[in-house]
């Protein structure tokens, strides 16, 4: 059965016409849940308000699911998903979300991130790549301050990746993106349960939640001392931006040497 996880949203609007209901997500990865065939283990999940994949199920997969739930999908690339594999599936899977473009579903604010490199078997990862994506949607957030989710195929560098991997190692971009933008939940998958001791992690505010397989995660409504608390942080955010408060030097975007050998260099596309 799929792991269960509770949090709580900081922002009470999404949950005004819901009776305080939770909102609940599933979030899948890489590998098909098998338990979610059987009907009744659906129904003991269910209801889902929204399901999140991040990257390499096959389209029947997420179709399956997105159909058995009755409940709409938002799902980025992985590294295996190759242009010519989602071609056959146009008909009966919805488009992938663009990276770093932001949509707005059950009351939340969710941003995707596509791998970052080139995909398929002889695909290469690209922390350049990911550096720019990272630096395109910090400006996008720009002057928005409501809580929000970010989904990527691969974690963040040191939240929950592996780090003497090379493939499955982070990005920094992206924990730069993670410390820069501290959303409420960063969730991903790429990373086999195996060989991580832990399946999410917080950073600060943020909660990270590798998804491989498949998690359900509810979100419930803040309580008095959480709303107070987000208020003073808004408070202090905006007098700071008033002031003018230099902010940290960011980080050299430096791309990384070589770990894996890469077919020869071509103009990057943005994934």
């Amino acid at each position: 059965m799929p792991k269960r996880l509770t949090i709580e949203w900081p922002d009470p609007a999404p949950f005004r016409s819901r009776d305080g209901a939770p909102i609940r997500l599933l979030a899948v990865s890489d590998v098909f849940e098998q338990t979610l065939i059987d009907a009744r283990n659906r129904a003991a999940v269910s209801p889902i308000d929204l399901i999140v994949g991040c990257g390499d199920l096959d389209c029947d997969e997420l179709a399956f699911i997105a159909d058995g739930f009755n409940a709409p999908i938002v799902y980025v690339h992985g590294n295996h998903d190759t242009p010519e594999r989602w071609r056959q599936c146009q008909s009966f899977c919805p488009d992938a979300i663009h990276s770093t473009a932001i949509f707005h579903r059950a009351g939340l604010s969710i941003a995707g991130l596509t791998w970052p490199g080139r995909p398929g078997k002889r695909g290469n990862r690209s922390e350049r790549t990911a550096w720019s994506q990272a630096m395109r949607l910090a400006t996008r957030r720009l002057g928005h301050f409501d809580p929000m989710i970010v989904m990527s195929h691969v974690p963040p560098l040191g939240a929950g990746d592996v780090p003497t991997d090379p493939y499955h190692r982070g990005f920094k971009g992206y924990r730069w993106l993670l410390e820069h933008l501290g959303p409420t939940l960063w969730l991903h998958g790429h990373t086999p349960p195996a060989a991580t001791r832990e399946w999410k992690i917080q950073v600060g505010t943020s909660t990270v939640v590798n998804v491989t397989g498949a998690v359900v995660i509810d979100l419930v409504p803040p309580t008095p001392e959480t709303i107070t608390a987000r208020r003073a942080r808004l408070r202090l955010t905006g007098r700071s931006r008033k002031t003018g408060v230099a902010r940290e030097p960011e980080p050299p975007m430096e791309p990384e040497p070589p770990t894996e050998p890469e077919p020869p260099t071509e103009p990057e596309a943005d994934l």
